[in-house]
């Protein structure tokens, strides 16, 4: 797998709306953005008794991965299982399809069926619910505002109006209450690249006085538990 440049900046929405013009006078939105200008995210995380995904993140530990699936616009017709890697400040995705059946009896427990899957990925994920408890942990929905920028293969997203599920892990249930992450104000900028970042990109992102951070979107979606 081919490891990709990720930062990440916590925003003003100052800088928030800066960026997304000057994003949107250099780069093009992601066609599945076009409608609305950006759409929503659901994902649910999966971690073990022990919170390991989450306490390698909050230790700072350098190689980890998570576990997550997640639809779109409240589309169940469309869900993707991944597993995120990272490795200091690069990582890569692998994903695979679900359907909304297969996605709920995992969330329900019922997985025996796949150890015998064809998809590489839902084997590994059932050998790690066996070997290591993973288990469906919390749901975390947000908006994104997302562009896309062809050299060097840049992708520059916005996430905002992120909100937590707690312990519920009713994932396919629109219905299902979810409330605002620590105070809701949190606003993410994250850039990923492969092999180098043009320099007409790294103007439009530019931001002064801000570091780079290491927020998690599902540590922020766990400070409740």
């Amino acid at each position: 797998m081919q490891y990709r440049n990720e930062i990440k900046h916590l925003i003003t929405p100052g800088d928030r709306a800066a960026i997304c013009a000057a994003m949107k006078a250099v780069a093009r939105l992601d066609p599945h953005a076009q409608e609305k200008g950006y759409y929503t995210i659901r994902s649910l995380y999966f971690d073990n008794y022990t919170d390991r995904a989450l306490r390698e993140k909050v230790d700072g530990i350098n190689e980890r991965e998570k576990f997550r699936i997640r639809y779109y616009d409240g589309n169940t017709s469309v869900i993707h299982l991944e597993k995120k890697v990272k490795r200091d400040s690069m990582g890569y995705k692998v994903s695979c399809s679900l359907t909304a059946e297969e996605a709920q009896r995992i969330v329900d427990g019922d997985v025996l069926w796949m150890a015998t899957d064809k998809r590489a990925l839902v084997v590994e994920l059932y050998a790690k619910m066996k070997g290591q408890n993973l288990r469906p942990k919390t749901i975390v929905d947000y908006e994104r505002v997302p562009f896309i920028y062809g050299p060097g293969n840049v992708r520059v997203t916005v996430d905002y109006n992120i909100r937590t599920g707690l312990r519920c892990t009713d994932f396919l249930n629109p219905d299902c209450v979810t409330i605002p992450a620590g105070e809701g104000r949190d606003i993410i900028l994250e850039v990923k690249w492969d092999d180098y970042l043009p320099t007409i990109i790294r103007h439009a992102v530019q931001l002064k006085g801000r570091r780079q951070s290491a927020f998690s979107k599902y540590a922020q979606c766990r400070i409740y538990g």
